[in-house]
């Protein structure tokens, strides 16, 4: 089963930043790595499902015209639209993922420590869903954290392999630790330097 909202507004309730995002250098760091695996310098849409309180929001709205995030947490919606008052072209949602998945083409939906927290049948079906929001030349990136959360019905390696087994898109960076899966696939698997002429 996946895990309820209740479990969301719980953490929120007792701390504006339950997960730490802006005090370890781990969290910043791995933001600077997750903006720099993204092959493109600007993307006409992005979505961020599972947005907390916008802390990586934040980053991906000066590389985007447009910005859509969403939360089930109330809590994390306010904080995370409180991030992104400077940025216009932002929107944060509260819904309920994947039943309340938005309408809409995007260029890019970055899943961030987000799917291990469903169960394995709503994973297939927000990959379904991600796979048919997606433009032309459209990205996945997905980011999660290795070690097992207790709770959690899904470890990264499984939402990495699932996420490849079903996207049926080519894996053009793929960045492993001991901490974290990184993976972006994209309908073109151009490389960054053919893109530019280099090759």
């Amino acid at each position: 089963m996946s895990v309820a909202t209740p479990y969301f507004d719980q953490l929120f309730a007792e701390n504006d930043d339950p997960w730490a995002f802006r005090q370890h250098w781990y969290e910043r760091r791995k933001r600077a790595l997750t903006l720099a695996v993204l092959t493109r310098p600007r993307y006409a849409s992005v979505f961020e499902p599972g947005c907390a309180n916008g802390e990586l929001s934040f980053e991906l709205a000066p590389r985007c015209d447009r910005l859509l995030c969403c939360d089930t947490a109330s809590a994390a919606v306010a904080l995370a639209r409180s991030r992104l008052l400077g940025f216009p072209h932002a929107e944060v949602l509260q819904s309920r993922l994947p039943a309340q998945w938005p309408t809409g083409k995007f260029e890019l939906i970055v899943l961030s420590e987000l799917c291990y927290y469903l169960d394995a049948s709503d994973l297939g079906e927000l990959i379904e869903r991600t796979r048919g929001s997606l433009t032309e030349d459209g990205q996945v990136l997905a980011c999660h954290w290795r070690p097992p959360i207790e709770g959690c019905p899904l470890t990264a390696e499984q939402v990495h392999g699932l996420l490849q087994q079903q996207l049926h898109m080519p894996r053009v960076v793929s960045h492993h630790e001991h901490d974290f899966f990184l993976d972006l696939w994209s309908l073109d698997g151009t490389s960054v330097a053919t893109l530019e002429g280099l090759r």
